[in-house]
């Protein structure tokens, strides 16, 4: 067996968190969001893409945001990120890790961690 690629990542979210998805990950983040299959679109929820990148926001009955469990996103320059989502109100988490990746964490409107890294860096 050969892995290619990671497709995408699928986060949940409480029923009727679609509005404050599209809020979060469409005009905050600059994701794009894409059109769900038809055969999906009664699931409720929200896909979205980026630059080599897809997250799914699926609906789940007795939602628990994934505190630990997260994607780690690439980014340009992490200064500028990190300003940008300060500007929309968004509490930046510091990494205290000690690692060589510069990094940070937010939550989305959900509580889902999210990673912020630096391109360019390395774990090694």
């Amino acid at each position: 067996m050969k892995i290619t690629r990671l497709d995408h990542v699928q986060l949940a979210m409480p029923p009727g968190g679609e509005e404050a998805a599209r809020a979060f990950y469409g005009r905050i983040l600059n994701l794009r969001e894409l059109e769900k299959p038809e055969q999906l679109r009664a699931k409720g929820g929200c896909w979205f893409a980026g630059s080599g990148l897809e997250l799914h926001l699926g609906i789940q009955a007795d939602f628990v945001p994934a505190t630990k469990a997260h994607p780690g996103l690439r980014v340009a320059d992490l200064e500028v990120a990190q300003s940008h989502l300060q500007a929309a109100g968004i509490p930046i988490i510091a990494d205290t890790s000690g690692v060589r990746v510069r990094r940070f964490y937010i939550n989305d409107p959900f509580g889902n961690r999210l990673e912020f890294m630096q391109e360019g860096d390395s774990f090694q």
